[in-house]
């Protein structure tokens, strides 16, 4: 059977023109305390900045439909979707979306493990969540490409739209994913689906990144051969050597059109963002999950941001670090200056374990 690559479609990039966002209702008690409601504000004004730009689908389960739609009802735009799963991270459960030169759109469902599966997985039982991509395409009425022999999740995987993939080694490396595979077949493998013709290869992600450091949130494409990167210029940060040996392998690289990369360096906080004792009173963790602990350190960083239409949504910690946020504003501003930027309070989000690109997935018109 001939490959997507080879049917002409090829993984549009995230900044060019979307039909739609998909995003999932937050409702799993070991990732949202207290019933999401300290999210559920990070997650409204997502939803409401998305819904201005382009249309958003929510997936929600049965039992939180009601909820959903009450929360939502004077918010235009939004479709909801009932479609079961097991927790809220569209960019990793939901499809990946490509397109040929035709117009043509189709999902692809890749299998999903929670992030590691028996070897270091997030939690057990996660079959709805590996599901999901399929019922998705069939709710909205998209073609699926299903591909249940290759684990990947979106988040470890970024396109500049001309044939260039950015990865993580540690996370697309990880035993818990594809270990029958080389490194070179997992490549092979990429560039197939997601017709790409070079994928640069970071060697690290974000410091206390669960996923096994995914790349949206250290390193993002904002137009081709030029990408923000994850900053810190304190040496005694655990995050300095990991974003160190990112950058030194992207001052090395070329991309697929021989390009070389610009990086922009986007600083993360100044101070770490940690879990609260009030934060762990409010989960509730099944049997296998895995759990958190008071003042464990986030993976927090300014480059899970999310491109929309017309818009970039930024995330915000709050805080003693609001000079931080205001720092990232004026970048992302000086950056994207065609974009208006839309801050989005994120502290929330990070606790549920991700941030606003984790919990969005595009696709593309």
């Amino acid at each position: 059977m001939s490959t997507l690559k080879e049917r002409g479609f090829t993984m549009p990039a995230e900044f060019s023109p979307h039909a739609a966002t998909v995003m999932i209702f937050p409702e799993r008690p070991g990732s949202w305390p207290y019933n999401a409601a300290p999210a559920m504000p990070s997650f409204l004004a997502a939803w409401r900045a998305i819904a201005q730009d382009e249309r958003l689908f929510l997936i929600v389960s049965q039992r939180s439909r009601r909820r959903a739609e009450t929360l939502t009802q004077d918010i235009p735009g939004i479709t909801l979707l009932t479609l079961e799963q097991d927790d809220a991270w569209a960019r990793d459960t939901c499809p990946t979306f490509v397109r040929r030169p035709d117009g043509t759109v189709i999902g692809i469902s890749w299998q999903f493990n929670a992030w590691g599966g028996d070897y270091d997985g997030l939690y057990t039982d996660y079959a709805q969540d590996n599901a999901l991509a399929a019922a998705f395409c069939k709710a909205a009425g998209y073609p699926c490409e299903e591909v249940q022999d290759f684990v990947l999740e979106g988040g470890s995987i970024h396109s500049d739209g001309e044939g260039t993939l950015l990865t993580t080694e540690s996370c697309l490396l990880s035993p818990g994913r594809n270990q029958h595979m080389t490194r070179a077949q997992i490549e092979r493998t990429l560039c197939g689906y997601l017709g790409a013709e070079k994928v640069l290869w970071l060697p690290r992600g974000i410091y206390q990144d669960e996923t096994n450091e995914h790349v949206d949130n250290v390193c993002a494409f904002i137009r081709p051969a030029e990408v923000v990167l994850a900053w810190t210029d304190n040496r005694d940060d655990p995050q300095y050597a990991l974003s160190l040996s990112c950058l030194q392998m992207l001052e090395r690289a070329g991309d697929a059109r021989g390009r070389r990369i610009t990086v922009h360096k986007l600083p993360i906080p100044d101070h770490p963002v940690c879990i609260t004792p009030h934060d762990l009173a409010g989960f509730h963790f099944a049997e296998g999950e895995d759990t958190r602990e008071a003042g464990e350190r986030l993976a927090a960083s300014y480059v899970n941001f999310y491109f929309t239409g017309r818009s970039v949504l930024l995330p915000q910690f709050g805080g003693e670090n609001a000079p931080s946020d205001a720092r990232a504003l004026h970048i992302m501003q000086t950056l994207c200056p065609d974009r208006r930027i839309v801050p989005i309070p994120a502290r929330e989000l990070l606790v549920g374990g991700g941030n606003l690109h984790c919990l969005t997935q595009q696709i593309p018109k």
